[in-house]
């Protein structure tokens, strides 16, 4: 549809430039004088279709309507369309270039050099690194050009590199302004490369899947980042004594904290957030199997300004914390609770008393049942609800899903319940509703 979409408006504006070009013409060959600043703007402007496909005016007007990926196959089309797509920043915005270490190692270096200055006219603020070791970033930081190093790149993600404490220490040197930095699967960076590294300008900060990440990771990025405003931490030796680094420096800019799958924490653990992190408007526990209803008792009674919650693959999470959760957050939108064995039907007659919670997951919680469907159908602020993998809904129950008519999406993949006729009904309905099979 999309395709159709953007077929009709490019045909509607060539249709357009070629009308304007036959009334020029007709206009030409009368003998009216104009004065001489129209004539030589008439002179400037294309005559022809091939002209026109050249002009950098018209380009940009049809490269507006080409979808992002589809840009980058376009600037290979000849040097005009490269110009004109290189020449405006905004044709790029939210792209992240992406530099994949083991094919740019097979490419002359002068050819690295120009991949590197085309990032810089297209003005890109993103760059990713993949399987990265010393040399290459040292060869990056070399034949970068300065000016898009040190003025332009914002964000900057390393995955699955094996660079030292060392080489990051010089890359973050050489990258001045990045404030989003993410390391996934960079195992060779410890403790001691971070303390030396993390700059005060990160604002965001995503470590995941690196080995050498422990508690006192969290003591440099408390010491070391006061202005930090999102925190993403997936580490399976991360104990409750790391989240006693985070403290009021941390409580005034922290917005955004993901602790996923950190196996060690507990309860006890979460008394530090809960206390020191009062602003948090998104928490996300996903896979901390240690966390209990004491723990989401906790949170619900002091981080009274939570937004997002993820509770997802936390198998001692029981109805009461989600009574906890109704009775608190009043001002919760998304909630996801996949993978949470003990969650029933009452506590989803709990969950629909949250006024605005409009975004709901529910995976394979095996304990819900028709009637919990009851509470849920009360909720009229909910878009978007995930019923996937619930093995003991049936074909009535999920039926009765066609009140909430202010649906958005509805999932219902590997639902034993769903039938032809239901999914039939239920698009007939729910007609604004994308409804995932």
């Amino acid at each position: 549809m999309a395709e159709v979409s953007f077929t009709k408006r490019a045909a509607a504006e060539l249709s357009r430039c070629f009308n304007g070009l036959a009334v020029r013409a007709k206009a030409s060959a009368s003998n009216t004088r104009k004065p001489v600043r129209e004539l030589w703007s008439t002179l400037q402007r294309p005559t022809t279709p091939a002209q026109l496909l050249r002009d950098p005016d018209y380009l940009w007007k049809l490269f507006r309507y080409v979808h992002g990926r589809d840009r980058m196959s376009l600037a290979l089309v000849c040097r005009s369309w490269r110009d004109a797509l290189y020449a405006d920043p905004r044709l790029w915005k939210g792209f992240t270039a992406v530099i994949r270490c083991r094919e740019a190692r097979l490419e002359p270096v002068e050819l690295r050099r120009k991949h590197y200055e085309s990032l810089e006219r297209r003005g890109l603020d993103s760059v990713s690194i993949m399987g990265s070791n010393d040399e290459d970033i040292l060869d990056f930081v070399s034949n970068a050009p300065a000016t898009f190093l040190r003025g332009r790149v914002r964000q900057l993600v390393l995955r699955c590199s094996s660079i030292s404490d060392k080489t990051l220490e010089t890359l973050l040197a050489a990258t001045p302004r990045v404030t989003n930095l993410e390391l996934f699967g960079c195992n060779e960076i410890t403790d001691a490369g971070l303390w030396a590294s993390l700059t005060p300008v990160v604002t965001c900060l995503t470590l995941a899947d690196c080995i050498n990440v422990a508690d006192d990771t969290l003591a440099a990025v408390a010491q070391l980042l006061p202005g930090l405003q999102e925190l993403n931490l997936q580490a399976y030796h991360v104990t409750d004594a790391a989240l006693a680094y985070l403290g009021p420096r941390q409580g005034g800019t922290l917005a955004v904290l993901r602790l996923r799958s950190c196996w060690e924490l507990t309860n006890h653990g979460l008394l530090n957030v809960a206390h020191a992190l009062p602003h948090l408007v998104e928490l996300s526990l996903s896979g901390c199997s240690k966390l209990g209803d004491d723990g989401v008792e906790l949170l619900a009674e002091n981080l009274r300004q939570l937004r997002i919650l993820d509770l997802s693959w936390c198998p001692r999470v029981t109805d009461a914390s989600l009574e906890f959760i109704a009775c608190d957050l009043a001002q919760l939108e998304q909630l996801t609770l996949d993978r949470c064995m003990h969650i029933t039907d009452i506590g989803l007659g709990y969950l629909s008393t949250i006024a605005n919670l409009s975004v709901l997951y529910l995976r394979w919680c095996s304990q819900i049942r028709d009637f919990g469907l009851q509470h849920l159908c009360s909720m009229k602020s909910l878009k978007i609800l995930s019923l996937a993998g619930c093995p003991q809904l049936t074909s009535g129950g999920l039926s009765a899903l066609a009140q909430l008519r202010q649906l958005q999406e509805l999932e219902l993949t590997n639902c034993p319940g769903t039938t032809r006729e239901l999914l039939d009904y239920l698009r007939e309905q729910l007609v604004h509703c994308l409804i995932i099979e």
